[in-house]
């Protein structure tokens, strides 16, 4: 018995790599479409044949019988490939044992053909129940049962097929049920990585496309925009993730007003994305729409409230600069503070009156603050990621530091702001990943026609 369990684990070693290896491999996948089935039935069949011809060779011959683990080879093409693929299998396994003789050859064909075309109807009708570990060891021990049945009938006289069934039997079903667990877990677990993978390339692929449609919404600030030369304006969002729920809005109001926005949504990813959308749709046509700012930010509170099952928020700075005068009007709904350079002097913040985030409670009412910029001043709005960047101790950036660098840079344009924060918040961080959203706006109020006949 010791030499049929160590010759037969030896053999399934053996098998058991191979299927690990070509689980692993395209070889089948390739062929799983509804087009090139019946290419995959037969590759399944011809393997498991082979499976089957190997446990053939590497058997133990024991007064006329061969003890092998020949049947895994039908049983797994039964499983992978369905009935038909099961036959052949056992038809190929069959055949060359018949070819090797003995007194349980002939038994040991019908055995192994109707084991190949059990497994495969099984599988047709309960594939997910032979995945599971112990349902695959009960269906193995019934098929060896049901070999050693076959034997029983079919070879003669029954006092020897009796003795060698008694010998062999507990080898013979404990390895193969064993063996053909071992099969199906391996199957699926390749299976699973395999689409897995897949799922994760599209989804990767979804979230490509997700980032590209969200930097669409987002207005393409150059050295072109918005076309007036009173003012420059330089913007950039980095994303955490793929796509990321911060955004920064610039538009006309009318022919002598401008809008600069700045939010951040809640979380990150795609939620916060849809969201981020959402939002500042709302709120571009409501600042549009209602001439008090604080009264169209309220407005904007209660549509986002209105459609927010997520209970997620934003935090939203805006400003409506009136390019005439250089005056910002301005409404904060849980934002952080702008910094304002005064040209001359440097950068420092500009606190105002703070409102409840956008999001987080219907009727929240906001109050509107003034900046006044002169020719030469400066507007730098941002996202809480720039001073919460973190390093590898988890460090952050702080407003301190982003106040320093913001001075460091004052003297350079809108861009050259923005690429000065950038490259200082990257030496800060090092090798450490970022953990929010990264967004930003720089605008340079350079004077208008009327402020300057107003002066002379």
């Amino acid at each position: 018995m010791n030499e049929f369990f160590s010759k037969m684990v030896g053999t399934l070693a053996v098998i058991l790599v191979v299927s690990a290896f070509i689980g692993g491999s395209d070889l089948l996948s390739k062929f799983t479409d509804s087009k090139k089935m019946w290419k995959y039935v037969l590759i399944s069949g011809a393997l498991g044949g082979l499976f089957g011809v190997y446990g053939n060779i590497s058997g133990v011959d024991f007064n006329g019988a061969v003890v092998s683990v020949r049947d895994i080879g039908p049983m797994l093409a039964g499983f992978t490939g369905g009935p038909f693929a099961g036959l052949i299998a056992g038809a190929v396994a069959g055949i060359h044992r018949l070819m090797m003789g003995g007194i349980t050859a002939k038994a040991c064909v019908v055995a192994t053909c109707c084991i190949g075309l059990m497994c495969g109807f099984i599988s047709k009708i309960k594939h997910n129940v032979i995945e599971k570990p112990l349902w695959a060891v009960i269906i193995g021990v019934a098929m060896e049962a049901f070999h050693l049945s076959v034997v029983l009938v079919l070879v003669k006289p029954f006092e020897t097929a009796l003795d060698i069934v008694k010998q062999i039997a507990i080898p013979f079903i404990i390895v193969n049920a064993v063996g053909f667990a071992m099969m199906i877990a391996i199957i699926t677990y390749t299976e699973k990585q395999r689409r897995l993978a897949a799922e994760k390339s599209r989804m990767q692929s979804e979230l490509e496309v997700a980032n590209v449609i969200q930097h669409s919404l987002l207005p393409v600030i150059d050295e072109t925009y918005p076309g007036r030369k009173e003012i420059e304006i330089s913007a950039s969002m980095e994303a955490a993730k793929e796509v990321g729920g911060d955004f920064y809005d610039v538009f006309f109001v009318d022919s002598n007003r401008i809008a600069v926005v700045i939010g951040d949504v809640s979380g990150k990813g795609v939620p916060a994305a849809l969201f981020m959308a959402s939002s500042k749709i709302i709120l571009q046509n409501c600042v549009r729409d209602i001439p008090e700012l604080g009264a169209a930010l309220s407005t904007a509170n209660n549509a986002i409230c209105a459609r927010n099952e997520a209970d997620m928020f934003v935090t939203i700075w805006v400003g409506i600069l009136d390019i005439s005068t250089g005056k910002i009007t301005a409404v904060n709904a849980g934002h952080d503070d702008p910094a304002v350079y005064r040209n001359g002097y440097g950068f420092d913040f500009a606190p105002a009156k703070h409102g409840l985030v956008a999001g987080g409670m219907p009727g929240a009412k906001y109050r509107e603050s003034e900046i006044q910029l002169e020719k030469g001043d400066k507007l730098f709005i941002y996202t809480d990621g720039v001073p919460e960047a973190t390093d590898k101790d988890n460090k952050m950036f702080t407003v301190e530091r982003m106040l320093d660098s913001l001075n460091a840079n004052k003297e350079k344009s809108p861009a050259g702001i923005l690429e000065g924060i950038k490259q200082s918040v990257n030496e800060f961080v090092g090798d450490a990943p970022q953990f929010d959203d990264l967004t930003m706006l720089c605008l340079e109020y350079k004077g208008s026609d009327t402020c300057e006949k107003a002066d002379s």
